[in-house]
């Protein structure tokens, strides 16, 4: 019967491939050891199971349950920053077990280079002779178990509900929300201003991030502790909130409706608005925070850190004339311990801790915010707003 012993990941633009070998060993299932794309032809009989847009990382939702390699299945582009930068929004993950021992479906794009003439990947299918093996193998098991565990059989049942449940979750999280996105040569963690404000940096793109909307940086933490260059083409920084990018046209000749109906003012003849008048590029970005993200009403107030609950940083881009534009805005929950309980009638706001337990957090918190964005600020805050 076919298994998969090992797992490739080829860049198309790269000479490089990172691959999953002993998948009992979870801790290596993104790669301690990179090899060159070419060994891939030494491997025994290699099955292409199809095409991705890149690795998210890799990620275990309960500690009886396999790790999972999460995959960009499907991309949209959602438009070009100033420099041809893409923006691309995740539109569909796709979710390789790392346990499963045969090919699995994951409904991938086909490689037109391994399945041409082919709709479907074929799945492996044992042989006759392996089957009756396998039969044979399955009834000397059986008669040597007296009786069967049922308190097992019940614990595996529950386990594969569970994870099918956080499966379908996982996937409703990516391909609903639609709320990550990514650029290979730009960085969406960084306002203009930040990027702007120092020396030119010869890094890569994931090394220079501003690491409060680096959002898969503990998923893809195999890959950045390997710490040489040839992973860099691997490591996708995803930010996790709202992208949208728009070019505009502004007509200075258009007049309002008196002037239109003066008798004073001469008619003008039309001109060609490309020749002219300038195209503006209007974009948002909105970054969530990774830190203290949560649901509302569970997530709440501030931590330990000085992180506060569901932060977002929204950048407003104007790029006209080669010149570039950037408004930033913050928000967040009020940095003290509070919470609010229940989900109904919008609940009261409770104080968790006291002032003098609070005031050190509070400071860390603004302090943090002042030495990013200096002293342009003006806050507002509102306990009882959501």
């Amino acid at each position: 019967m076919g298994v998969i012993d090992e797992v490739y990941l080829q860049l198309s633009y790269h000479c490089n491939a990172v691959y999953v070998e002993n998948k009992t060993v979870l801790l290596n299932v993104i790669a301690r050891t990179l090899r060159k794309a070419t060994d891939l032809l030494l491997a025994w009989n290699p099955i292409c199971l199809g095409l991705v847009e890149g690795v998210i990382g890799k990620i275990q939702l309960h500690s009886d349950l396999p790790w999972w390699l999460i995959l960009i299945r499907q991309k949209a582009l959602v438009g070009k920053l100033p420099g041809d930068h893409e923006v691309c929004k995740v539109t569909k993950i796709a979710v390789l077990s790392l346990s499963e021992m045969e090919p699995q479906d994951l409904e991938l794009e086909l490689c037109k280079k391994h399945h041409f003439g082919i709709n479907k990947p074929e799945k492996i299918i044992p042989s006759p002779d392996d089957s009756k093996f396998l039969l044979k193998t399955f009834t000397n098991i059986k008669s040597n178990v007296s009786a069967p565990n049922k308190k097992k059989v019940k614990e595996s049942k529950e386990k594969e509900k569970l994870e099918r449940r956080l499966l379908e979750e996982l996937l409703k999280m990516f391909m609903d929300s639609e709320s990550f996105y990514y650029s290979l040569t730009y960085d969406l963690t960084n306002s203009v201003q930040r990027q702007s404000s120092g020396e030119k940096d010869s890094r890569s793109l994931w090394q220079k991030v501003d690491d409060r909307f680096f959002w898969n940086k503990y998923m893809i933490q195999d890959l950045i502790e390997i710490g040489t260059p040839d992973v860099d083409f691997w490591i996708i920084p995803i930010i996790q909130g709202f992208v949208q990018i728009e070019e505009l046209v502004v007509n200075y000749t258009e007049s309002s409706d008196d002037e239109k109906s003066s008798p004073e003012t001469p008619p003008q003849e039309s001109t060609c608005v490309d020749d002219i008048h300038p195209r503006f590029l209007v974009a948002l970005i909105s970054r969530r925070s990774r830190h203290r993200a949560g649901m509302r009403y569970k997530r709440r107030g501030v931590d330990k850190n000085g992180n506060v609950a569901n932060y977002v940083e929204t950048e407003q881009l104007i790029h006209v004339h080669n010149h570039t534009l950037s408004f930033i805005q913050t928000r967040g929950s009020v940095p003290v311990f509070w919470s609010q309980v229940g989900y109904r009638y919008n609940p009261r706001p409770r104080l968790d801790k006291s002032e003098k337990e609070t005031v050190a957090y509070f400071c860390a918190h603004f302090e943090e915010q002042l030495k990013i964005y200096k002293k342009q600020m003006n806050l507002r805050i509102n306990l009882s707003s959501p």
